[in-house]
């Protein structure tokens, strides 16, 4: 298998609070971990509020089928709820390295 990093950009809704926002993030870890092909995940924001999520699966069908799963769980949706749906961007790319 190769592992695939699954990288979403997005902006949070004018009236979302960061805060709360990441703890939606945070309460979503147990769904992920679910899918069984989670490997890590990292949640950032930049000083002009682009937010990113970078979540590396053990394949790129792993996090397809985890993306289309996590969408209808009732769990996303507060997470969801926050961000604003035309600014977000997914792409997966083949992730040849990895360094600690």
């Amino acid at each position: 298998m190769t592992t695939t990093a699954e990288i979403v950009t997005f902006r949070l809704l004018p009236q979302a609070d960061p805060v709360a926002f990441a703890r939606a993030a945070a309460d979503l870890e147990p769904v992920l971990k679910q899918t069984g092909g989670m490997i890590r995940r990292t949640l950032s924001v930049d000083a002009d509020g682009l937010w990113t999520d970078h979540i590396l699966w053990t394949s790129r069908h792993v996090a397809r089928t985890a993306a289309a799963e996590i969408m209808g769980h009732p769990a996303a949706g507060p997470f969801m709820a926050m961000i604003g749906a035309p600014t977000a961007q997914t792409r997966h790319a083949q992730v040849p390295l990895q360094q600690e």
